[in-house]
């Protein structure tokens, strides 16, 4: 299994948290299931990853069976509008974001 996640690096900006979380629940986790391929879509906070970055506001996990099924994924429709969406989410944070895949054998993230 292969995962690409989306780490938050940063803090959400104050007085947004309740928005930010809706946002994401209500907008991207409906939006990244729909991505071709997709088996799991997860959001993490950092105390349930194990990635060890005090700075990290969130992960946003997304599993897939193959590196070709995230290629195909990364080609659908479905990022573009996942980008449309993301642009208010980011208004709502002070930080970075950025994207990675690795092997769910060699990265595991906690099974909450």
């Amino acid at each position: 299994m292969f995962i690409r996640c989306a780490f938050f690096r940063g803090r959400v900006k104050a007085g947004m948290e309740e928005a930010f979380d809706r946002h994401v629940h209500e907008k991207l986790v409906p939006l990244w299931t729909r991505f071709p391929g997709v088996l799991e879509v997860r959001v993490l906070r950092q105390i349930e990853s194990d990635v060890s970055d005090p700075e990290l506001a969130m992960v946003l996990s997304t599993r897939y069976a193959s590196r070709e099924d995230i290629a195909h994924a990364l080609d659908s429709p479905v990022r573009y509008e996942s980008r449309e969406a993301s642009k208010h989410l980011f208004e709502m944070f002070d930080g970075t974001v950025f994207h990675t895949v690795f092997s769910a054998e060699e990265f595991p993230l906690a099974n909450r």
